[in-house]
């Protein structure tokens, strides 16, 4: 978790210099970017809030997408995970918005995505999804992956 704050602070520090806001949409990850930001002193000054859509039901819940195969994608895709981050930062009228989707493990999901594998999306001023296969099946090692 320290990496995870550690790599929120760099965020955190932008965000508050520019005067932006951020709100977060989560699946596999189960909360743990927001709890990274939240960690930080002063998170009030720039993250808006959050959802964590793990299920069908919170995503039509949390965010009002509903049935997602009738726009042809699927979850943990990055068409999919630009759609929670797009959606997220409109409901919560933020400059950004992250988004993520993906095989937490220690199994693939039902799309036969391996574990390991998640689609990350952030939508604002400028928008990007990029997809990590860190193969590996363990939920806690998962997240401290080395990329940035």
């Amino acid at each position: 978790m320290q990496e995870l704050i550690a790599r929120a602070d760099k965020v955190a520090r932008l965000l508050k210099q520019r005067g932006e806001t951020l709100a977060v949409a989560e699946s596999s990850t189960g909360g743990l970017i927001a709890a990274a930001l939240l960690a930080l002193p002063g998170a009030s000054a720039y993250f808006l809030g959050g959802a964590v859509v793990y299920t069908q039901l919170a995503r039509r819940v949390l965010l009002d997408i509903a049935d997602i195969s009738s726009l042809g994608i699927r979850a943990s895709t990055e068409p999919y995970a630009r759609l929670l981050a797009q959606t997220t930062r409109q409901r919560f009228s933020a400059t950004w918005a992250v988004a993520e989707s993906g095989a937490t493990g220690p199994a693939g999901n039902r799309y036969g995505d391996p574990a390991g594998h998640s689609c990350i999306a952030v939508a604002g001023p400028n928008e990007r999804a990029i997809t990590l296969e860190t193969g590996s099946g363990d939920r806690w090692p998962r997240w401290t992956c080395s990329r940035t």
